[in-house]
Parts: C-alpha cells; structure tokens; sequence
C-alpha cells in the first residue's frame, strides 16, 4: 500500500517497554508486580517477595525457551484481562539460550559455537530479539506493558577520547544486551543509596547505606540507563510505591 499523507497520525500514550535491572534483592520483581494486573513468565523462581499477592499471576518456572515462547503466544491468543507481562528474567533466559544452542551445536563453548568468531553469541542475540518481538507484539496488539526484568553487572568502558571508566550494564553479552535498552522506554537501574565513610588520611574509605533504594534511569556514564518520560534525576523507591505510577495508566 502507498504512503501518503492521510496515514499520519498524531503522538499518543501507548503501553511502556521497560527494563529493570539491579543486583539481587533490590526489589526488581517486587516493582514489576507494582506494574497494573501483571502476568509473571518466568525462567527462575524470585516470587518469595510477592507470594501473598493474589493480584499476581505467574507461569510454572520455564526450564527452557520454547515454554518461555509458548506462554507468549497463550497471552496472544487466548482472552485474559492482564494489562501487563514481566520476563523474570532476561539473564536467566540467556543462560537457557546459550545451553540450548551449545546443545544443538555440540560445542562447548558459546565462543566455539557456530563456527566461532563471535556467531555463538550472534546466535544467542537472535533469541533475544525473538523475545523482545513477541513482548513487542502483545503491546501492539493487546495493548499491554511489557517490563524485562535483568541482573546488573559491571563493564570497563575503553572509548578512543577518554580515559577508562566503569559502569553497570545487563549481565550478558553485549550484543544481546542492546535488545533490552535501544529500543524500550525505560532502563532503570535500582540500588541502594550509599555514603562514604572515612578522613582525607584514611587510605580506605567504607561505603555504608541508610537502606534508602533509589532508580536511576537517565543517561550517565555510569549506567546504562534511559528513559522517554522526561526524568532526568534519581527516583527514590519506597516499598510497595512504583515510582512510575502516573506513566501506566
């Protein structure tokens, strides 16, 4: 069908694509189930924060990819009132990506795999987007929001104008960790809020928290981070308080 200027329509509130990402037990599954009538597929079990809630559903725990993609194409197909979908988690569905094509291939590395020279991990980056294209797809089609759910980690960053620095990424391969953060809303990263302790003598200082939670989900250079929504400063996360409440309606 031919473009013309009869298809263009006016910017409008759609369902939020979003990815939270923080160490263990910061409240990563705890927020998404703050997230409106959400419906859990998980690849790992983190639902001990949130076993009294009977305004959550959850899948049986996949112990591979195809049930992670079957438990999609249920919400594609079937009636449900569910308005949101989490993927519990990303990292952990990695790990079953790369089992999986280590299997099929019969290597025994994700470096060897394929052939080498990076296509392992070329492999394992296509399963990532098939999973963020179903997600896509029930929030073009059902109208849901979508929250990706991944365990932080650190990488050195070594650009040609700078000198080193480090900072929180996704635990995974870079080339599938770019499904998670390009093309979403939001990239949050939940941490505790720390200070440090200790004189301009002491060669150590300590690091210590008051047990605050903060969000951080704006460009810096020391988390992969972002947002559409116009933040532009750290969030404070109280319990049960999902500080992006008034972007879900």
């Amino acid at each position: 069908m031919a473009i013309s200027l009869s298809s263009l329509v006016a910017p409008s509130r759609r369902p939020l694509i979003a990815t939270l990402c923080a160490d263990g037990g910061m409240g990563k599954t705890s927020l998404a189930s703050l997230w409106p009538s959400p419906v859990f597929i998980r690849t790992e079990d983190g639902s001990r924060a949130i076993e009294s809630r009977d305004d959550v559903a959850m899948f049986p725990v996949a112990s591979n990819t195809n049930q992670v993609f079957d438990a999609l194409g249920a919400l594609a197909q079937e009636d449900h009132n569910f308005r949101t979908v989490v993927i519990d988690s990303v990292t952990r569905f990695n790990i079953m990506a790369e089992t999986e094509i280590l299997e099929e291939d019969g290597s025994k590395s994700i470096n060897q795999a394929c052939g080498g020279y990076g296509a392992g991990y070329a492999a394992v980056a296509n399963r990532h987007r098939e999973l963020f294209d179903a997600c896509q797809y029930l929030a073009n089609t059902k109208g849901m929001h979508v929250v990706f759910i991944a365990h932080a980690d650190v990488e050195t960053i070594d650009l040609p104008d700078q000198a080193q620095f480090s900072r929180y990424t996704i635990r995974m391969h870079k080339k599938s960790v770019s499904h998670y953060t390009d093309n979403v809303d939001l990239v949050a990263f939940i941490k505790l809020k720390t200070y440090t302790q200790g004189g301009k003598d002491e060669p150590v200082k300590k690091a210590t928290t008051d047990g605050r939670r903060i969000i951080t989900c704006y460009p810096t250079p020391a988390h992969v981070s972002k947002n559409r929504l116009g933040i532009k400063a750290d969030l404070e996360f109280p319990e049960g308080v999902n500080p992006f409440a008034e972007y879900l309606a």
